[in-house]
């Protein structure tokens, strides 16, 4: 590990830089937004509370803790022994895109009890390290973390339980850019540190390919690309041609004139009423029934 301490502080001014920029990138995907609630064991990291009741996660922090969980990340030497864990499903394609890039093994979805305890099921595992997108609706991994005694790494928001996290990563982890930010920052790191990636170079992997994409909005953006895929000159013209027949041949004014003639609105009124009455006056003259 001493050549990657030699690496990290070879290039401390490209450290700080980065820094500085990953941090803006935190504030654009809202990274610093906590919840109106605080956990007593997470208020060192809150910055401050603003005048709406939502607490500020300091960022400066949440960076510090992400470099923190890649150094761990780093020191297991097969990174198939990790497993990275999202029952939310906003993490879902940042922790597989996460496992892409560093080797790791993502969980993505339900977590199935006893993946990390009962040996007879098919999934069992025994990983070196757990990484959680929220310890909430991850508590089952977290509980099995436990028992096998497993180190976790989680993104933890303002009001996250921190029972059996080791490292937290103060961050909001409910929305889709911040989970997805996070773990290309981890990502990125990881392979700094690895020396996959050297330091002087931009990692050229762009964030939006984390975010998790809602079904419905792809199926309205295929329909879009193969909508603008015709063309749309063509497609209007005829249209055009259509409306204006319209216009000049009269058929407005046809319906307009039908109607006011009393030619097709009251024909049939008058035929219903005549159906309607015919029983009650057969009644009242006759009444032959």
């Amino acid at each position: 590990s001493a050549s990657h301490h030699i690496s990290t502080t070879s290039h401390p001014e490209t450290m700080a830089t980065t820094k500085e920029e990953d941090v803006q990138m935190m504030l654009v995907c809202k990274t610093h937004l906590g919840t109106r609630n605080v956990d007593y064991r997470m208020k060192r990291y809150v910055f401050r509370r603003t005048v709406d009741g939502i607490h500020i996660i300091h960022l400066g922090k949440t960076w510090e803790k992400l470099m923190v969980a890649a150094r761990m990340i780093v020191a297991i030497e097969n990174p198939n022994d990790i497993i990275v864990a999202s029952q939310r499903p906003y993490g879902s394609r940042a922790v597989l895109k996460f496992s892409q890039y560093t080797g790791a093994n993502p969980l993505a979805g339900r977590w199935t009890p006893g993946t990390l305890t009962n040996q007879i099921t098919q999934k069992y595992l025994e990983p070196r390290l757990l990484i959680v997108t929220d310890p909430r609706t991850d508590n089952q991994a977290l509980k099995e973390a436990s028992y096998a005694s497993i180190p976790v790494i989680a993104l933890c928001d303002t009001d996250s339980p921190l029972e059996n996290v080791d490292v937290a990563i103060p961050a909001n982890n409910k929305g889709k850019e911040s989970i997805a930010l996070l773990y290309w920052l981890l990502a990125r790191e990881v392979q700094y540190l690895r020396g996959s990636l050297p330091r002087s170079q931009a990692w050229d992997v762009m964030v939006d390919s984390f975010f998790w994409r809602d079904p419905e909005e792809l199926m309205a953006q295929e329909e879009m690309d193969q909508g603008y895929g015709q063309d749309w000159g063509a497609q209007q013209q005829p249209q055009q041609q259509q409306w204006d027949g319209a216009a000049t041949s009269g058929n407005w004014d046809d319906m307009t004139t039908a109607a006011a003639g009393d030619a097709s609105w009251d024909a049939p009124a008058a035929g219903g009423g005549d159906d309607w009455s015919a029983p009650a006056a057969g009644q009242a003259g006759q009444g032959g029934w």
